[in-house]
């Protein structure tokens, strides 16, 4: 089974994660997250994210999301980033971390590729019905 590691803006990946278990109808076993704030210092966040990564590591790896590229959460998240260990991505969203959750058994690249289109085929322009 696949880990997963929220590490976002403030209470954002605990809210991901209360949604996700809302629509799954249980809390995700091996799931954690990291919420970052303007008072934190991002380097000490480094061996907290670490630490949620052994918890929740169970031998398939282990996938990083955060919510914006190039913003602090994800400049943490890239530093605890190991290629085919623990991989991550950036732009989470309820329909990718979903995704995630449906794939997780599957191999690290599978439920990347997985998180990555369900976050994208997410996005969609609604229209009113007719």
């Amino acid at each position: 089974m696949i880990g997963i590691l929220i590490v976002s803006h403030g209470a954002f990946g605990e809210s991901l994660i209360h949604s996700a278990s809302h629509v799954l109808g249980k809390r995700p076993l091996y799931v954690r997250q990291v919420g970052i704030t303007v008072h934190d210092d991002p380097d000490s966040l480094i061996p907290v994210a670490e630490d949620h990564i052994r918890f929740i590591d169970r031998g398939a790896g282990v996938l990083v999301l955060t919510d914006i590229y190039g913003a602090t959460p994800s400049n943490v998240a890239s530093r605890v980033l190991k290629p085919g260990r623990v991989e991550g991505l950036a732009g989470v969203n309820l329909p990718m971390l979903i995704r995630a959750l449906t794939y997780r058994e599957e191999p690290l690249e599978t439920v990347m590729a997985k998180a990555l289109s369900g976050g994208t085929e997410g996005v969609i322009r609604m229209t009113p019905p007719a």
